[in-house]
């Protein structure tokens, strides 16, 4: 992806609120690779729980960020993702941020009430995993 110039402040950085967004594109670009409903299942709609981001490096307009995406954890009602950003110059890689997401399942939109992780949303995280890494 590249940094659009509404992501960043008045100095050309980009904003740290800002980096939801890059790990949601992310995360969303997983579940495409995955085979998944983008957006949950019937009775386990995707919701972010908690988001923490650890910064290393800066950001600015127009720079390619390129972003490492995995499922590192399946429980009940959720799963956690990690995303590391990088940016790419001439010289290789740099690290710019590493982001972590509990998602969880609920009913609907309009009840938040957890719900089980479904066995084929479960089966496919896994065997993508284990087929990755």
């Amino acid at each position: 992806m590249r940094v659009d110039f509404a992501d960043t402040d008045a100095g050309g950085i980009v904003y740290f609120g800002s980096y939801g967004r890059y790990l949601e594109r992310a995360v969303v670009a997983y579940r495409r690779a995955v085979g998944v409903p983008l957006m949950g299942e019937a009775d386990h709609m995707f919701v972010v729980r908690s988001m923490g981001v650890d910064y290393h490096a800066p950001l600015r307009f127009d720079d390619d960020v390129e972003a490492f995406v995995r499922c590192v954890r399946i429980g009940t009602t959720s799963h956690t993702m990690e995303v590391r950003l990088q940016r790419i110059e001439a010289g290789g890689a740099v690290r710019v941020a590493d982001a972590r997401a509990v998602i969880v399942g609920v009913r609907s939109w309009d009840d938040a009430t957890p719900t089980p992780m479904p066995g084929a949303l479960r089966s496919a995280f896994e065997a993508f995993e284990t087929r990755t890494h």
